[in-house]
């Protein structure tokens, strides 16, 4: 998205501020609140991109990694999953929301495209920014003035430079939840994945990472197997925990541990998170002791 944003001119002065408030008012009611469109409305934004990148299947890891049709792909993704997430009908155009028809537009870029059927009509606008972690929610009224005049092959035009003023935003710089790799450093990455077993680059992971909760998504694309979670977890001292116990680390999972996360002053992880961490001091080596880890061979 573009790094200034021009605020929004949609005053209650602007001829369309009735429709687009009562839009916004509609959709913010659907989510539940604008706390819970913020929140459901970035995670769905990021499950829609990295369901397409598809990181345990590919090994591909960042948008850039994909095909152009890919591309256009998390468009109708997001189209889809938007309209699901406020519970809303289909119409002539995307979506119906308080009878009118309203398109649905998405990018991963600076623009929207706005077909010709969209002429004069209300469009939700979406954006996701990967390289700066923030989305955009957005509606206008698509009328030929707020667009540029030139257009693609297929007749679609973009919003000029002072049409965005017309935009009423809902969300705008709200942070979006990162693409894992792009906060990880090249050269991490690189060794993480060095390892030719899933158990080798897990514990990589775990290793190089350390007191940073790890999203369940993330484990399954670093094991690249169909089992991951058997190796997450103790497995007769073969698994990954079994493997960083022995080297004085703990590997701890939200859902079973819970309290000795919290003990340790750790960041509180989802129940489908991870963390690792190494006791160091006698406080700690106690509190893993009551909880019956074994490091280094020995129950400390």
């Amino acid at each position: 998205m573009k790094q200034h944003v021009p605020p929004s001119c949609v005053t209650p002065e602007h001829p369309d501020h009735a429709l687009l408030s009562a839009l916004a008012s509609e959709i913010t009611a659907r989510a539940g609140g604008p706390e819970n469109l913020g929140r459901d409305f970035a995670a769905m934004l990021r499950t829609c991109v990295d369901d397409v990148i598809m990181t345990p299947k590919t090994g591909r890891r960042a948008y850039e990694e994909l095909e152009k049709t890919e591309k256009t792909y998390i468009g109708t993704r997001v189209e889809i999953d938007l309209r699901a997430l406020l519970d809303l009908p289909k119409g002539r155009l995307d979506c119906v929301i308080r009878g009118h028809d309203v398109d649905i537009k998405n990018t991963m870029g600076t623009n929207w495209m706005i077909p010709t059927e969209a002429m004069d009509a209300p469009c939700i606008l979406v954006a996701a920014d990967e390289e700066r972690a923030l989305c955009y929610l957005g509606l206008i009224v698509a009328r030929p003035a707020y667009l540029t005049a030139g257009q693609n092959k297929d007749a679609k035009r973009t919003i000029s430079a002072s049409g965005f003023g017309h935009i009423l935003w809902l969300l705008r710089d709200h942070p979006y939840p990162p693409n894992f790799w792009r906060t990880v450093p090249a050269d991490i990455v690189a060794r993480i994945f060095r390892g030719k077993a899933g158990n080798h680059r897990m514990a990589a992971l775990f290793r190089e990472i350390q007191g940073r909760p790890i999203c369940r998504d993330v484990v399954e694309a670093v094991a690249q197997q169909h089992d991951f979670m058997r190796r997450i977890r103790s497995d007769g001292g073969k698994g990954t925990r079994d493997q960083l116990a022995h080297e004085g680390l703990l590997l701890l999972s939200g859902h079973y541990d819970a309290p000795l996360i919290a003990a340790l002053g750790l960041p509180t992880c989802t129940h489908s998170e991870f963390i690792s961490s190494r006791p160091e001091t006698p406080q700690q080596i106690e509190l893993a002791a009551r909880h019956g880890i074994t490091l280094g061979g020995l129950l400390l």
